[in-house]
């Protein structure tokens, strides 16, 4: 970075800053809670055993080195290649109607509560809203670091049992939405995206409008024609600034799938596993006749369906992350 030339070209010197980030926020925290061991240390040696109130404070700064410490083990496990990314996180309602569009606006939202509390951004990129209610499908881009690792194991079937609002008879109704995160790639990547593969369509953006607002063609929607991966984007106003996020989205999913294609064949002399279909939910949210949130993968559950639809899944992304690495 003190080279010359270094702010010559943008694209490397953000690259090179971003893996600077990364390794200082992988070795300022172990060096500050070191640091924070040794002051206790000397505190205890000097310590006089019959002064309470040291020995309060003592142990107030030990509970709170031992928090520091857990956080420094869980982070351990994030050491994917990409864990330190932002995350696209995209949502699609199952079959059912209006209950599953309700159900996929209750993750969104759970997700976007999550983000807030870990201090992370959210930007929209697409959301398609149901023809009564809810959504049909949304994505968007959650911004901060570490947010792809902690957020990687949230792919698959999101199941929900309930009392439907929708239904006058009060009926019991089950509900799947499907949650998909891949990682946001920055920089140079193995994809190679040629014009001649791809098919740019724009059209005017949907949802409540006002003056000046869903007057234009602005919205983007792109074709991979060889996957038939289709990504759109029609947050922006601008119809540039729509298709440069739309590419952006592409690249990462093609990213995602040629990595996921390259772990099928290494995986296929061990046990199948378990496909991302209706049917095989990662997790079950019941409100009716109990309240539960259990995930099938790790059997980490609660009765605390609130505090998890509020954006409390923390508990199920460390069990998560705890059983990988095991």
């Amino acid at each position: 970075m003190s080279a010359q030339d270094f702010w010559q070209n943008m694209q490397k010197a953000n690259q090179v800053i971003s893996r600077l980030k990364g390794l200082k926020s992988t070795t300022e925290p172990f060096q500050r809670a070191f640091k924070e061991y040794e002051e206790i240390e000397e505190l205890a040696a000097i310590m006089d055993d019959g002064d309470e109130a040291s020995l309060k404070e003592l142990n107030s700064d030990l509970s709170g080195l031992k928090k520091k410490i857990d956080m420094l083990e869980f982070k351990s496990l994030l050491s994917g290649e990409h864990d330190l990314n932002n995350a696209i996180l995209s949502i699609n309602a199952g079959a059912g109607g209006t209950e599953s569009c309700d159900w996929a606006s209750m993750l969104i939202r759970m997700y976007m509560r999550w983000a807030t509390q870990m201090k992370y951004t959210v930007q929209n990129v697409d959301l398609q809203p149901g023809e009564e209610a809810g959504i049909k499908n949304a994505t968007v881009i959650i911004k901060g670091e570490w947010a792809y690792g902690y957020l990687k194991g949230e792919s698959g079937v999101h199941r929900l049992v309930r009392i439907s609002p929708f239904d006058s008879n009060k009926r019991r109704h089950t509900s799947f939405a499907s949650v998909d995160v891949i990682a946001e790639i920055e920089g140079e990547v193995s994809v190679k995206i040629e014009d001649k593969d791809i098919k740019v369509d724009v059209y005017r953006s949907s949802g409540p409008g006002g003056q000046s607002v869903n007057t234009t063609d602005s919205a983007v929607r792109i074709t991979h024609i060889p996957t038939g991966i289709v990504v759109q984007c029609q947050n922006e106003r601008s119809q540039i600034k729509n298709k440069a996020t739309a590419m952006k989205v592409l690249k990462a999913r093609l990213y995602e799938r040629q990595q996921r294609e390259l772990k099928e064949k290494m995986e296929k002399q061990y046990a199948a596993k378990q496909k991302i279909e209706w049917g095989s939910q990662i997790r079950s949210y019941v409100f009716h006749p109990y309240n539960m949130v259990k995930d099938h993968r790790t059997n980490e559950e609660t009765s605390n369906t609130q505090t998890v639809m509020d954006g409390g899944i923390d508990r199920f992304i460390q069990a998560y992350l705890k059983k990988r690495k095991s």
